[in-house]
């Protein structure tokens, strides 16, 4: 007689969702998802259709996984205004974020697979605050990307400077409206070949403080900045430690709409000082990640 057929078997459960955490940086214009992808690949990227399932929720996602070499590796996708994603920006408050989330005592290396960047984070004693060490010279080549310390972008004197991420630095003296700017930022990426659309390059306006310091105003996605990227921060040091540029050398506090900001220059790095983040929650996700090695 023929064997009955074996009953089905029982679907599987569904995996349980994974978990991002919620982490805000404390200078940041939002909080950052923080999720963990153990091997994360050069070419990791979570999916469009899947990341587009997180419509409504943070702009900012930041995947991060441990080097083979000690340390962490660290990606960064920026939602954009409308619908899309940019994978092409970098963004220190994010890879600060990692970093807490990751939760090492000690310090930390970081390196941006998205950037290219190696960022040393060094917790401060007795401040519960991080200070971020981008382990590049101020002058080494493609900082400035047109080869020139000064260009005009449409008859405005403007720095472009590469340094954590492209940006464009104005004398606040002849661009102050958020309308200009963006004109300004267009024209650099044309210049630069960035796509219209795209997050990069930033701008920042840069002028005379009231007590004779270095004041700064700057665009983020979708609006103003409440203080600095810290990107930028690191990229206007960058700017202030090389001749020509529109941003005078940097010394002591620069001061924002939100406060200041506290940046060094060294020959072999810039410093990003005194930046703090705290783990605000979790959040469930809807997809798996990606990663191809």
């Amino acid at each position: 007689m023929p064997r009955p057929d074996p009953p089905p078997s029982p679907r599987p459960a569904p995996p349980p969702p994974w978990r991002g955490l919620l982490v805000r940086a404390h200078d940041a214009p939002g909080v950052t998802l923080v999720v963990r992808a153990e091997g994360l690949g050069d070419g990791v990227l979570g999916v469009a259709g899947e990341l587009a399932r997180l419509a409504g929720g943070p702009e900012k996602i930041a995947f991060y996984g441990e080097a083979p070499d000690g340390g962490l590796r660290y990606r960064f996708v920026q939602a954009m205004p409308g619908g899309g994603f940019d994978f092409r920006a970098g963004c220190g408050h994010s890879l600060l974020a990692c970093v807490v989330a990751y939760g090492a005592p000690g310090p930390v290396t970081v390196r941006s697979l998205t950037t290219g960047d190696t960022v040393l984070c060094e917790p401060e004693p007795g401040r519960g605050a991080h200070t971020l060490h981008f382990l590049r010279a101020p002058d080494a080549p493609g900082t400035l990307p047109t080869g020139r310390p000064r260009d005009r972008l449409l008859g405005v004197p403007a720095s472009l400077v590469s340094y954590g991420n492209p940006y464009v630095f104005v004398d606040a003296r002849h661009a102050r409206t958020r309308p200009h700017l963006l004109a300004l930022r267009a024209e650099a990426a044309r210049l630069l070949g960035h796509p219209p659309g795209s997050a990069l390059p930033k701008i920042a306006a840069v002028g005379e403080a009231p007590d004779g310091g270095l004041s700064v105003r700057a665009l983020t996605v979708g609006g103003w900045h409440p203080r600095l990227a810290l990107t930028g921060a690191a990229a206007l040091a960058a700017a202030g430690a090389l001749e020509g540029t529109v941003v005078p050398p940097v010394r002591g506090p620069v001061r924002t709409p939100g406060g200041t900001v506290t940046v060094s220059a060294g020959p072999d790095r810039v410093s990003v000082h005194h930046k703090r983040a705290t783990v605000t929650g979790t959040w469930e996700l809807p997809w798996r990640i990606h990663a191809k090695a």
